[in-house]
């Protein structure tokens, strides 16, 4: 298997979830994963386990970890996060999340499969299909 890794670092203020999936549109990537992204929001969009509304929270956090799969198909992302007092919060990742400072991401690329999503009734969400390349 050939992966390929894409590394890059995002400035203050920009939308964490928009530029992830920007990155990953302007590099055609359709098979990746998160390897690791850290560094602080001053705002986190998050929606809970079982929950249908997001939290919207504002604070200074750091990002703890993030985890997913991404592609130009559609991408699903976890966000950990800790606040001034190092409790922890976590959920899906929304638009409305802003970097404070900086924030630096590792994406790992596989070019031999494809990854879609696909709606499942069975759960009522869009889910992970993979094909190969």
């Amino acid at each position: 298997m050939n992966v390929r890794t894409h590394a890059f670092r995002l400035a203050h203020g920009v939308d964490l979830r928009k530029a992830i999936e920007h990155y990953v549109a302007e590099h055609g990537i359709r098979a990746g994963c998160i390897a690791t992204c850290i560094g602080g929001l001053s705002s986190a969009v998050l929606r809970m386990p079982g929950a249908t509304d997001f939290s919207h929270l504002e604070d200074d956090f750091e990002i703890v970890s993030a985890a997913g799969t991404l592609s130009v198909n559609g991408s699903h992302i976890h966000l950990s996060l800790s606040d001034r007092e190092g409790a922890m919060r976590g959920g899906h990742l929304d638009y409305g999340c802003t970097v404070r400072l900086s924030a630096e991401i590792v994406i790992l690329e596989n070019p031999q499969q494809v990854f879609f999503r696909e709606y499942d009734p069975d759960t009522g969400f869009r889910e992970l299909t993979v094909t190969d390349a």
